[in-house]
């Protein structure tokens, strides 16, 4: 707060009042009649909006001024997203103008948005509900106005791209209170009588009062439930309703949806020309490959007597070939068999010598096998000697005793032993149980 004896400038007080009035008032919407319209060199306009009772100055400048849809002009009813404010210089409470739009689409967009998040909402709008495009439609319905100039555009697209595609029309109106409820009678018909493939609906481009009739709940109902895929042709680009969410595909424009529609044979049509076009090449090719072969085969080509006689002359230059193969072949293994048979003459053994020198060594081997086995019988004799000599058993036949402990561990020292204990002694024959009266590092007097 300023203090009440300060004496302040009028530009400060000017740019204190207009700090003061935006940080006061948000951005709000403020409804009103055009007038005093002027368009500034600078692209800058100016207008006031007033009523009944109160007018207020208003500026909106040139890259908002540009954003607006249609043509601004006096005695329009708008509705004005502004700022208030004060221009400094002259001291004028005014409006800057972010935005405009005629007045009663604020209720317009409001309903717009409402019905759109409602359905969204329902899944309506879910890429996994929408229905395929069949690529090759026999026929094509076309719901719109027989007046209207989409309708022509999309003929006319058709008619390039597909001309042997058949169309049927679905007269309705696409403006007007009762425009909607003809537009889902028109897509309900189609569905019925299956009369074609695919529906296209379209209309030009409009303010959003024009294509209000396309964002009626019981258009985008009656899309859901049509057994037929749709294209929405509604509008310019810019444009966007509620038929366009619901749809099966969007179109920019109406003819982008008569496009869309004949895809598929269009694409097939160039395929096909391209398919043309490749086969009389690879024909070509083939034929000139055997015309080619056909001048080599003529070349080739001889009188039979000439062959035959070429033929017997070969024949005879064969068999005196054969003859000289032949004898060389004999002659060759003739020389192979002679010197095997003498090699086999060199390799046969002298028996006689031979048998006697195998009997010398089995006399030889007889021999050294007895003198083994005599030689191992002293050893394993005397390792069984070593054996009874330290068997336990013949230890415990001279009189001796195993005595162990109740958890079975051998007893090897009287000292490990105290008065009353249990031990078990292993006799030759035999075993008894034994309670210790004493120990002692002599021989102590055990009572069995």
């Amino acid at each position: 707060m300023l203090d009440p004896s300060t004496v302040v400038s009028i530009s400060e007080l000017n740019r204190l009042a207009r700090l003061s009035l935006e940080r006061e008032f948000p951005l709000l919407w403020v409804a009103g009649e055009v007038s005093n319209l002027t368009r500034a060199a600078s692209g800058h306009v100016y207008f006031s909006l007033k009523d009944e009772g109160a007018q207020a100055r208003c500026v909106m400048f040139r890259s908002r001024a540009q954003s607006i849809p249609w043509r601004l002009e006096n005695g329009q009813q708008v509705e004005a997203r502004a700022l208030v404010s004060l221009y400094e210089p002259r001291g004028d409470f005014q409006l800057n103008v972010e935005t405009l739009r005629r007045a009663g689409l604020g209720r317009l967009f409001e309903a717009f948005a409402r019905l759109k998040a409602q359905l969204e909402a329902e899944g309506l709008f879910a890429a996994e509900r929408k229905r395929p495009l069949p690529r090759f439609p026999r026929r094509i319905g076309i719901i719109s106005s027989l007046r209207a100039a989409a309708l022509r555009d999309v003929l006319v697209a058709l008619k390039r791209r597909a001309p042997h595609l058949g169309a049927i029309l679905y007269p309705t109106l696409v403006q007007g209170e009762s425009a909607a409820q003809e537009i889902a009678t028109a897509i309900a018909v189609a569905g019925q009588r299956k009369e074609c493939d695919l529906l296209l609906i379209v209309r030009g481009g409009g303010s959003i009062e024009d294509l209000w009739a396309f964002n009626e709940e019981a258009v985008a109902r009656a899309i859901v439930t049509s057994p037929l895929p749709i294209i929405s042709g509604v509008g310019h680009e810019t444009d966007t309703t509620i038929t366009d969410f619901v749809s099966d595909l969007r179109a920019a424009t109406p003819t982008a949806a008569a496009e869309l529609a004949t895809q598929g044979w269009y694409e097939a049509a160039g395929e096909l020309a391209d398919l043309g076009t490749t086969m009389r090449r690879a024909m070509q090719y083939r034929v000139a490959r055997q015309q080619q072969g056909l001048d080599q085969l003529s070349l080739r080509l001889i009188h039979p007597a000439t062959r035959l006689r070429q033929g017997h002359d070969r024949l005879a230059l064969l068999g005196s070939q054969l003859d000289v193969s032949l004898a060389h072949a004999l002659r060759a293994h003739r020389e192979r068999l002679n010197r095997a048979a003498l090699g086999l003459s060199r390799s046969v053994p002298r028996m006689e010598r031979r048998s006697g020198h195998v009997g010398l060594l089995a006399l030889r081997l007889g021999a050294a096998i007895r003198r083994q086995q005599q030689k191992r019988l002293g050893a394993l004799e005397s390792i069984a000697a070593a054996l009874a000599h330290l068997n336990p058993k013949a230890t415990l036949a001279r009189g001796f005793s195993i005595v162990r402990d109740a958890s079975g561990y051998l007893v090897t020292d009287a000292a490990s032993l105290h008065a009353g204990q249990t031990v078990s002694l292993y006799l030759a024959h035999g075993e008894a149980q034994a309670s210790i009266l004493a120990s002692t590092v002599e021989p102590s007097k055990i009572v069995t």
